[in-house]
């Protein structure tokens, strides 16, 4: 490891940071002291994680209004936790959150970034953030702009976040000179506005002195990782009427969708479309969308099938009052069949069979 010392060449970032850093919700106006909110730090990595900004600012806002300290949170009902953070996705950092409150409200902050690495959710890179912003530890936190930009300053080769640890120990001593909170959130703010994908070396503090744009090489380095194909898949979104009540998958503890309410899904493979018949139960339709997750594409077919009666439904499914949609926690997939169910929609020519769809999702007779 043979790069300039890290207090040297990344001097520039303090202050630019201080010229141009963005009024965010939860930085504090003075770096050089402890936060005065350290669960707001918090709540904003952990929100942070796979979501941009600007979508999070909002939520963030009303999550501090609903849940203003750790044991606000470790003490609300699951629901109400994950409809807080309903269209924020990856719902597992809610739950993750809440038993780190949990932790903190029963035990206080851990003194160190062990400790901090143990509360549910944090991994090295999230620990490290909370350790540098809110309690000025010099803990070099690494996310993806952070990795971007400092293969580019230094010229590596491959994949850097090979080179994590070589980095953590390089990037300690420039915390420690120019300030943990300071210079963590400079190396963050850079990456997220100035040194892109597409970079604007011209507003860079350290173009003069980074070796990718010396080299000529911003546009390869850091190469771009291939992702897997998602894997494309088709399915029946149902939502089943009766007297009022909707049928509906409640929240399972684990997976995906983990803390959601859900519509039955079926495959079309299994039920496909045919005439519906004369005494078939009313059927709206929707027109299909692709609900895009991260692995995989969804071809969602969405259907509302008014019943005369409700059956008793198999086990992991329960009927429940129209009225209460709104304050379930649904995904975004849930959440748009819930809201056409309030809009006009079509009687198809073809669906899948109901009473097929019913025997699917009826309990046996005994």
């Amino acid at each position: 490891m043979l790069w300039p010392p890290s207090m040297d060449l990344l001097a520039p970032l303090a202050p630019w940071f201080d010229q141009v850093r963005r009024d965010l919700p939860w930085r504090a106006l003075d770096l050089d002291a402890m936060h005065p909110d350290p669960y707001a730090v918090l709540v904003s990595e952990l929100m942070l994680q796979q979501t941009q900004v600007a979508t999070v600012i909002p939520y963030f806002s009303r999550w501090l209004d609903r849940f203003p300290t750790p044991r606000t949170l470790a003490e609300a009902d699951e629901d109400s936790v994950h409809k807080a953070w309903e269209g924020l996705g990856y719902y597992r950092r809610a739950r993750f959150l809440k038993a780190a409150a949990g932790s903190i409200a029963a035990e206080g902050w851990p003194r160190d970034l062990e400790g901090l690495c143990a509360l549910p959710g944090l991994g090295p890179y999230t620990a490290a953030a909370v350790g540098s912003i809110a309690f000025q530890w010099p803990t070099p936190a690494l996310d993806g702009n952070a990795f971007r930009a400092l293969a580019r300053l230094l010229l590596m080769e491959g994949d850097p976040k090979r080179g994590a640890a070589d980095l953590r120990i390089w990037l300690t001593p420039a915390l420690e000179a120019h300030g943990p909170s300071r210079m963590t959130q400079a190396l963050m703010e850079l990456g997220a506005t100035t040194c892109l994908p597409s970079p604007t070396c011209t507003a860079c503090p350290l173009s003069d002195r980074c070796g990718a744009l010396l080299a000529g090489r911003t546009a390869e380095i850091p190469p771009i990782a291939k992702r897997a194909k998602p894997k494309a898949s088709a399915l029946w979104l149902v939502a089943f009427e009766a007297k009022g009540q909707v049928l509906l998958h409640p929240p399972a503890l684990r997976g995906l969708l983990a803390g959601l309410w859900r519509w039955p899904t079926l495959d079309p493979d299994l039920y496909p479309p045919q005439p519906i018949a004369p005494d078939a139960p009313s059927v709206t339709a929707w027109p299909s969308w692709i609900q895009v997750y991260t692995h995989r594409r969804e071809a969602v077919s969405p259907l509302h099938f008014r019943l005369t009666a409700r059956f008793t439904p198999i086990e992991g499914l329960r009927w429940m009052p129209r009225s209460e949609l709104r304050n379930l926690p649904l995904g975004k997939r849930d959440q748009r069949l819930r809201d056409l169910l309030d809009t006009p929609g079509q009687i198809p020519l073809e669906a899948p069979d109901s009473s097929a769809l019913l025997r699917a999702c009826a309990a046996p007779a005994r």
